[in-house]
């Protein structure tokens, strides 16, 4: 593990966005109606924000105008909002047209479980990698997103990218890996086993590979920020090693990072492979912590599922 410190992925990004705006003459950020938490965006120049004060169809269709123009819009909005009331117009408005509009979801996964089932939106991982031309991003924590949005400044096509308001640990990269298009970051190696985890879950991954270490059994954890592309060739190049994998994500176990794993694993090199996720259900209200703990989404899952799939592992 890392530092100590703590802090969200919007936290970081409130940060971390304040300065990238500064020296990016074409950046500029829009926030929909339900966004509250803006006085970080306020700082930026008066041209470089805006407040749109409209529901996120309308936020939607002002970016893609907005990269029509020529510039290189940041649209921050809320995952049901933008995923569930958007989903037709980021299709047809910014994948379609392959606009360089950048959308940052606030509230993914369970960080927003108090409000109940209906913004809690654990399938967005799936239908965003379902749209063509779209890019797809979960970071981690703070390093992951620094590198997810300095590496894509010059890139041309959308992405979706999901922040969480959860906070969470500062993690370890010692292997140094640049961030990329496509990538993913090995935190821990092994020959035992492969994790394979995105997002907050990346953090119960590495406390369960220390667990597992007790048990003998070595784990390598791999921190895939960048769900489409997908890194192949980092996982496959992992399960070669050790044979087997266990996916954790906070997400539906339907077509997420679980699904990403499975295509390629599938097509390739089949492993035994286990997923700690949601089933597939709407989820119950109550703190993040607590609905972690009740849908079995902690390293204790995780370490069951990779001791599983590690005795009938490929050999």
């Amino acid at each position: 593990m890392g530092t100590n410190e703590k802090i969200s992925t919007f936290a970081a990004f409130c940060e971390l966005i304040t300065e990238y705006a500064l020296i990016n003459e074409d950046f500029v950020l829009l926030t929909t109606d339900e966004v509250t938490e803006t006085e970080p965006f306020e700082r930026l120049p008066q041209e470089k924000f805006i407040r749109t004060g409209s529901r996120a169809e309308n936020a939607l269709m002002r970016a893609a105008g907005l990269a029509i123009a020529g510039k290189k819009p940041w649209l921050v909005g809320r995952v049901a909002e933008l995923v569930g009331r958007g989903y037709a117009h980021i299709r047809e408005a910014i994948a379609l047209p392959k606009l360089p509009v950048r959308i940052a979801a606030l509230n993914g996964g369970l960080s927003c479980a108090h409000e109940g089932a209906s913004v809690q939106l654990l399938e967005d991982l799936a239908l965003m990698r379902t749209i063509p031309n779209m890019n797809v991003f979960i970071p981690s924590d703070r390093a992951a997103l620094k590198g997810i949005i300095n590496r894509n400044e010059n890139t041309e096509m959308p992405f979706y990218m999901r922040l969480g308001c959860t906070p969470a640990p500062i993690l370890d990269d010692s292997y140094g890996e640049s961030f990329r298009l496509g990538g993913a970051r090995i935190l821990r190696g092994g020959t035992g086993v492969t994790i394979c985890a995105c997002g907050i879950m990346v953090g119960e991954a590495l406390l369960a590979a220390e667990q597992l270490e007790r048990q003998n059994i070595s784990a390598e954890v791999i921190d895939c920020y960048s769900l489409k592309p997908f890194p192949e060739s980092v996982l496959l190049s992992s399960v070669r090693r050790t044979g087997c994998c266990v996916v954790a994500e906070e997400h539906s176990n339907i077509g997420g990072l679980f699904g990403a794993a499975a295509e390629c694993l599938g097509r390739t090199y089949p492993v035994p492979l286990r997923c700690v996720a949601v089933e597939d259900q709407f989820v119950n209200s109550g703190t993040p912590e607590e609905l972690r703990e009740y849908y079995g989404l902690t390293w204790k899952e995780i370490a069951d599922a990779s001791a599983q799939a590690w005795a009938l592992r490929r050999r």
